[in-house]
């Protein structure tokens, strides 16, 4: 459905240089980036902190780097650092570490979702971010002229306001009202994904590696995702999973029954029993590979799962959520430094290309990697075949978190040549 937009004939009082709507880790990363440029940055968020977000809680070192990037002291209580990926899997059970890299740290962080975006939020406003939080963005105004968007309505404590700016980045998540509103709808040609979790207190939780199990069996069917079992560092466990839509299973499965089915598998002295479970079981939708496009039109830039910023590979979110961030900020800084408006719309009209050339190679090949898992016995085939063999477990590693130096190792250079050749997502 289309959420009609507000016009406005002339907007000659703004209350900012750019509106970002949805204070996650995308919406504060780009705030954080436009504020350290000197504009002046309103973020508006729908909920207060803090607020519960559906994640794995799990952030790989792509992640670690924009953290670092933003000043975020990784050193203080509550952040659990990990060695690598542990993979269960085929009757195996083995640990590889992150690769050592000189464009990413070598480890890998756990925080709760809880807590961490707040924590980003607080740091967009130590930069200079204004952010108000309990309002709910109901629809963009447009420009009656240009039809260009120049301030968003909202609801805050009940009544009806609005906000003006020169430009408004939507970061207001998969459901993104912005988006539906410009016309920008799901690509139906890209794969959706749907995670659930909960906590579980287990003595497990201080686990130095993020655990992935490889198979999801639904009674005598392999199903296309995973398995996790994240140490929270404070007495539990983040343990979930994630499914890909490329099933003929996807629709008709129960994932909330086949979480709890999954987790009565594992050893009883772990503690994954319904009497340690510390929240309800909750899911999200998992939006991937670009799914929706454009990521500029008329005012409006998207970033983060909006645009449907997700790794395919690995349904990893956040890493995307921030670089893409950090990405629509650097090109916002560029058009705002323009003297005509011509010249900064072609600056602006350049940011899906610039996502393109950073992940659409990418982004096609995981494609073509989940297309592929969904065809029944691939996955059993995999796992049976592939986790014997550490050495192409350390490449699919590198793969699947999309963890490379642009002049690596052989398995740099492989990676970094298919992800150049294959075609845009």
């Amino acid at each position: 459905m289309t959420v009609p937009a507000a016009t406005q004939r002339n907007v000659t009082e703004i209350d900012a240089d750019v509106i970002v709507v949805g204070a996650g880790p995308a919406g504060s990363t780009t705030a954080f980036h436009l504020a350290r440029a000197g504009l002046e940055v309103l973020l508006l968020e729908k909920t207060t902190f803090p607020r519960e977000k559906v994640c794995g809680d799990g952030l790989t070192p792509r992640a670690v780097k924009q953290l670092i990037a933003m000043g975020i002291d990784i050193d203080a209580p509550g952040w659990i650092r990990n060695k690598g990926l542990r993979v269960v899997g085929g009757g195996l059970r083995f640990e590889l570490d992150w690769p050592e890299l000189a464009s990413y740290p070598d480890f890998g962080l756990v925080r709760t979702r809880q807590d961490f975006d707040q924590i980003l939020a607080a740091n967009a406003e130590r930069a200079g971010v204004r952010l108000l939080q309990g309002v709910n963005v109901t629809a963009p105004i447009l420009d009656e002229r240009s039809g260009h968007v120049v301030g968003v309505t909202a609801k805050k404590d009940g009544e009806e306001v609005s906000y003006r700016s020169r430009l408004v980045v939507a970061a207001d998540g998969n459901s993104t009202r912005l988006s539906l509103a410009m016309g920008l709808h799901k690509r139906e040609d890209r794969p959706m994904g749907v995670a659930v979790r909960t906590y579980f207190t287990s003595p497990r939780h201080d686990d130095d590696y993020l655990e992935t199990w490889l198979e999801l069996w639904d009674g005598d069917t392999l199903l296309p995702g995973y398995g996790w079992i994240f140490g929270v560092g404070d007495g539990t466990s983040n343990v979930g999973l994630g499914l890909l839509n490329t099933s003929d299973a996807f629709k008709g499965t129960d994932y909330r029954d086949l979480l709890r089915r999954w987790v009565a598998t594992m050893p009883p002295e772990w503690g994954y029993v319904e009497e340690n479970m510390t929240v309800p079981i909750r899911g999200a939708a998992l939006p991937m590979a670009f799914n929706r496009q454009p990521h500029y039109t008329r005012g409006l830039v998207l970033v983060g799962d909006a645009g449907g910023m997700i790794n395919p590979f690995n349904g990893e979110g956040i890493a995307y959520a921030m670089e893409t961030g950090h990405i629509a900020a650097e090109t916002i800084v560029q058009a705002l430094g323009r003297a005509t408006a011509a010249q900064r719309e072609r600056v602006l009209r350049a940011y899906p290309s610039i996502l393109k050339d950073a992940y659409g190679g990418y982004f096609t090949l995981g494609r073509g990697f989940v297309e592929l898992i969904g065809h029944r016995g691939v996955m059993n085939f995999v796992t049976r075949h592939a986790l014997p063999h550490p050495p192409l477990m350390r490449f699919a590693l590198k793969l699947l978190a999309n963890l490379t130096d642009r002049r690596g190792d052989a398995s740099d250079r492989i990676i970094n040549a298919l992800s150049k050749v294959a075609p845009p997502a």
